[in-house]
């Protein structure tokens, strides 16, 4: 099968510059390259016929040849080499970037230019806060230009040169057989100059750390674990980059008597047996002060009673959570010979109908009987 012409495979007029025929590469390759089109056999074809016709007409030499005798002054059997092929390289190194997201490739002469990293600070509040909402002054490390050197990082009166390994391009070619590789120069790291004399307040840096003070707005019925984003708030970009964003990460401090569970609160509240037994009236602690609670006679310890609307208030839908109230029958301590003599009472008189005033402990033993009669 004979080839295509070279400038119709890469859609260029025969007086097409360097650059064209470039930027016509790129952009097949882009379209082509096996790794976005997977299993595609006819793709695949198309960048392999893409990538021979930019190897023979990005090499002066080659695309002489080729305008002057076809194919045929081209063909490696006839004499064709390795001419060329850093440009080539050149080329495929710039695709590779734009189709891996790579910052290198086609760079020559810029910086790396990179984005800020993301800071993250750890607040406590107090579960009153998250229910209702506070506002909170945070300090948090920061970095600014150098008012000394105003950001250049040299020393007043002198000034950055460029670099000399790499030509002020911040990056440096090593050639490795076949393939030329690119990478960031060692010398000056990236930035494509350096400093003789830096900056004594910022070591050349160009930039110095310093606090900052920053108000943060926290929401009503917010929870453990979640997070606030101040965007632009994070480190500051190398190069130019963009800032990364800070995350302000919500603790709440361990309360006195509520334990949480997402919008419900939980409480114990002990009370005497002698309420749990006849019954009565308690006053119980709310977020929002004092409520009364009645309790129904025979009332047995660990039950628990549900006060709707009294938990908190959904971050998101601002629904409120319930209160759940567990009360615990406490045993009287320190007692009095008259409060021994009153219980010894009651304990004689109780035991005369067990089954009847505590059914519980009857209905457990008799498990207990059954349990050792098997």
């Amino acid at each position: 099968m004979s080839k295509r012409d070279y400038y119709e495979v890469l859609g260029v007029n025969r007086d097409a510059g360097d650059d064209e025929i470039k930027k016509a590469y790129r952009k097949l390759a882009m379209k082509f390259h096996p790794d976005r089109n997977p299993d595609n056999k006819e793709a695949e074809e198309k960048f392999k016929e893409a990538k021979e016709a930019y190897e023979m007409l990005s090499d002066p030499q080659k695309k002489a040849a080729y305008d002057r005798y076809g194919h045929a002054g081209v063909d490696p059997s006839m004499g064709g080499g390795q001419q060329g092929f850093d440009g080539f390289a050149d080329a495929f190194s710039d695709i590779f970037g734009d189709i891996f997201g790579g910052g290198g490739g086609g760079g020559r002469g810029r910086s790396n230019v990179y984005r800020g990293a993301d800071l993250r600070y750890n607040l406590e509040i107090t579960l009153e806060e998250a229910a209702r909402g506070a506002e909170k002054t945070i300090r948090i490390p920061t970095v600014e230009e150098c008012e000394t050197c105003h950001g250049s990082g040299a020393k007043p009166g002198t000034q950055a040169k460029s670099c000399p390994t790499c030509g002020g391009a911040g990056q440096v070619r090593i050639q490795q057989g076949f393939f030329s590789i690119q990478q960031t120069c060692p010398k000056c790291h990236g930035s494509g100059r350096i400093i003789p004399d830096p900056c004594r307040d910022c070591n050349g840096a160009g930039r110095v750390k310093k606090q900052k003070t920053l108000e943060v707005k926290i929401p009503a019925g917010i929870d453990e674990g979640m997070r606030l984003r101040h965007a632009g708030h994070g480190e500051p970009g190398v190069n130019g980059g963009p800032p990364g964003d800070l995350y302000v990460e919500i603790h709440i401090r361990q309360h006195a008597v509520f334990q949480r569970d997402r919008d419900d609160l939980h409480c114990e509240m002990p009370i005497s047996f002698t309420t749990a037994a006849l019954g009565g009236e308690i006053e119980i602690p709310t977020l929002d002060g004092m409520a009364r609670l009645k309790i129904p006679a025979e009332t047995q310890s660990g039950k628990v009673f549900r006060l709707r609307g009294k938990g908190i208030r959904n971050v998101r839908s601002q629904a409120p959570g319930d209160l759940m109230c567990h009360v615990v029958v406490e045993t009287p301590v320190n007692l009095t010979d008259r409060q021994k003599e009153l219980l010894r009472e009651f304990e004689d008189v109780s035991s005369g109908d067990a089954e009847r005033h505590n059914p519980k402990a009857k209905s457990w033993m008799d498990k207990v009987r059954d349990f050792f009669a098997t």
